[in-house]
């Protein structure tokens, strides 16, 4: 399993997304933990059978252990964080805000990792499942971190890259 097997899964009038698979992710800048935990973290959220197997397996090769779990606690903890945040934001009654959320989510304070790489995933999941009031809240800790726009701008392609991919693919899958 692979990227090149997952490439090649994809079928030709989707040319642009196996294109964008390739790139973003060889010609990356962002450094091997950030870039890997991206992808693994943004594979998770695309809920995507096919596309989680073949990026997770090659990303075992470019990840600790260590960052292979918080990859996969950062789509956790935002697959839940993402609905209820998504939702008090679209209710539109600052009311909802103002209540605690009272869930567990002590991964974002000790996720194994360096902090900041943690929040670029949870941000690239946080993308993928369409939180704005997520995307934010954690943009704004990388900046006050001292991050400029580019790496997350580029984990944010990813993260659309990968979504496309697991949409073509899935949707491949359901018309066979």
């Amino acid at each position: 399993m692979s990227l090149d097997a997952l490439k090649a899964a994809i079928p030709d009038y989707a040319k642009d997304t196996r294109l964008n698979l390739s790139s973003v992710i060889t010609t990356s800048k962002l450094p091997e933990q950030q870039l890997w935990g991206t992808v693994v973290a943004t594979a998770l959220a695309s809920r995507s059978t096919r596309v989680i197997q073949e990026l997770v397996e090659e990303a075992k090769g470019h990840l600790t252990a260590e960052a292979l779990t918080a990859a996969k606690a950062a789509a956790s903890v935002m697959a839940m964080n993402n609905i209820y945040y998504r939702t008090v934001h679209l209710i539109g009654d600052e009311e909802y805000a103002n209540l605690p959320a009272r869930l567990r989510m002590q991964v974002i304070g000790n996720p194994g990792v360096d902090k900041n790489d943690f929040e670029l995933w949870c941000l690239a999941v946080s993308a993928v499942n369409g939180c704005g009031r997520c995307l934010e809240s954690h943009e704004k800790v990388l900046r006050n971190a001292g991050w400029t726009r580019e790496p997350i701008h580029e984990a944010v392609r990813i993260a659309a890259v990968i979504h496309a991919a697991a949409a073509t693919l899935d949707g491949e899958q359901a018309l066979a």
